[in-house]
């Protein structure tokens, strides 16, 4: 097997240490994957899912069954009350994007409780960039928070909201570029507690990206009011091409799908094309494409940490999110590494990464992403930016099989050189 490769003999003495380390977690991850495959398969079953709803609808997209369909799994599956996710939200910042312009307004305030967002998202806010569109140019008012020793700081929190009107709080559950831990449901079902008892009007917005399926429960199960996240990431299997969700209440809901079409429209229009069949079917496979993402995660952390590097998590602490960083303390440690992972890809293999400006981030960045679908992070990828202290954030693996011969592959490069 290993011939096909001329791995280091080291190297596979290696990854068999780190398999049999992981191997209770392994055992910890399928057993999750049972779990959110019945939730799953039982909104299937109560949506009375038909072969018809797979059918194209073209044009305005009035009528389109299997789209209607589609979104009442997803407002099952996440326990809400309405649901919208199509093909036209292109990627997770596209779709926190919609949520924030339909909710907020000239002369709102809304705060990150999680300190300062993705890189992608700062131009959207206006606190990078010059955009004459952003929410700060847009007349809202812009307020962070930031977290202390990697959880909510609520007494801060609480204190704000206690001052003058907040319309909605934001919660970014993965760390983006950052090096905080990511947020669980436990934690974030106790800020929520703590923000009702202040303000029971507020929103509660979290940005689901990387977490979902990644533990039993989902933040509407514990008090989110809106949940955004992107199909090409986890929900999407590595089977939809693109595409975006946002569920939660119906009332917020309704006001966000305004903003996608058209005021009067709202979810009434909007054509899936032919995408219905996959969104289906990668929502299906999405619980199983999670934990061999998991799975290839924890491996890679075990192993790159036997090899000396700094990895976070660790591959037995608690992970909430589909991301592993590894720390490479220089640019070239970050170049080596990325065509590494380049290389373990099965689309581009031959294709040497290099770095470069990205739109929506301030700095240059370098991304190895040899994958079917162009940016899909629930497909190994790797990517982060060119600053000190050189972190790379990893994630994905639609099998833990190619997951692990894709990081066993990188990490082969890297000892050759």
């Amino acid at each position: 097997m290993y011939d096909n490769f001329d791995f280091e003999p080291r190297l596979i003495e290696l990854a068999k240490e780190a398999e049999q380390d992981c191997k209770e977690y392994f055992d910890k991850f399928d057993e999750l994957c049972l779990i959110n495959s019945a939730k799953v398969l039982k909104a299937f079953k109560d949506a009375r899912v038909a072969s018809s709803d797979f059918a194209e609808v073209n044009g305005y997209g009035y009528y389109d069954a299997g789209r209607d369909r589609i979104e009442e799994i997803y407002a099952s599956i996440f326990k809400a009350e309405d649901a919208l996710v199509r093909p036209q939200i292109m990627s997770g910042t596209h779709a926190l994007s919609l949520t924030f312009f339909g909710l907020l307004n000239h002369g709102d305030t809304f705060i990150s409780i999680t300190g300062t967002p993705y890189d992608s998202l700062l131009s959207i806010i206006g606190t990078a960039g010059n955009s004459r569109k952003s929410l700060i140019a847009s007349g809202v008012q812009y307020e962070e928070i930031p977290l202390k020793e990697d959880d909510f700081d609520i007494p801060a929190i609480v204190s704000r909201l206690k001052q003058s009107k907040v319309k909605l709080v934001e919660i970014q559950r993965s760390r983006g570029y950052s090096s905080r831990k990511s947020l669980s449901i436990a934690k974030i079902e106790k800020v929520c507690k703590a923000i009702r008892e202040v303000d029971k009007d507020v929103i509660i917005m979290v940005d689901n990206c990387y977490g979902d399926f990644v533990e039993d429960r989902e933040p509407i199960e514990v008090g989110a009011d809106i949940i955004v996240g992107s199909l090409m990431k986890n929900l999407g299997g590595g089977i939809c091409k693109s595409g975006g969700y946002i569920v939660g209440k119906k009332d917020l809901i309704f006001d966000i799908a305004e903003r996608f079409t058209a005021p009067g429209v709202g979810k009434e229009l909007g054509a899936n094309f032919n995408e219905n069949l996959s969104y289906f079917k990668g929502l299906f496979l999405s619980p199983r494409a999670v934990t061999s993402s998991l799975k290839t995660m924890v491996f890679a952390s075990r192993l790159l940490e036997k090899l000396g590097y700094d990895v976070d998590p660790l591959y037995s602490e608690e992970r909430t999110d589909i991301i592993q960083t590894i720390t490479l303390h220089n640019e070239q440690n970050m170049i080596n590494f990325h065509k590494g992972i380049q290389q373990g890809s099965p689309i581009d293999s031959f294709v040497t990464p290099v770095p470069g400006p990205m739109p929506g981030y301030p700095h240059e960045e370098i991304m190895a992403s040899g994958t079917f679908t162009q940016g899909a992070t629930i497909e190994l990828s790797s990517d982060g930016p060119m600053v000190e202290p050189y972190v790379a954030y990893m994630q994905g693996g639609l099998t833990y099989e190619y997951g692990k011969l894709g990081i066993m592959i990188a990490v082969n490069e890297m000892l050759k050189k």
